[in-house]
């Protein structure tokens, strides 16, 4: 099977959105250093809205991205993450071709 990635679309309340860099800036680190599956786990700001961002990530296989929803500092950073998120988060998944 395929690679499974999302693109997450968040908007920052403004007083949070130092917080929320840093807490996806200490996730992708924890990512990049304790899931070998995890091929991509990026965070972009937009250049014309300092409150909008996109996280994108790809993993190996469905089984690397369960993974990542059950690791520890996933379970502990999320939910900080989301409070600092004004309105829902917009969630895609796609597959990789080819």
């Amino acid at each position: 099977m395929s690679g499974k990635s999302f693109i997450a679309q968040l908007r920052s309340k403004p007083e949070k959105r130092t917080e929320l860099i840093a807490l996806q800036g200490e996730l992708k680190a924890l990512v990049h250093a304790q899931e070998p599956d995890a091929i991509v786990y990026e965070l972009f700001q937009s250049e014309t809205d300092a409150d909008l961002f996109q996280v994108v990530a790809t993993f190996r296989d469905d089984a690397a991205f369960d993974h990542h929803m059950q690791i520890d500092f996933h379970e502990r950073l999320v939910p900080s993450i989301l409070a600092c998120v004004d309105g829902d988060m917009q969630l895609d998944f796609y597959r990789s071709l080819g």
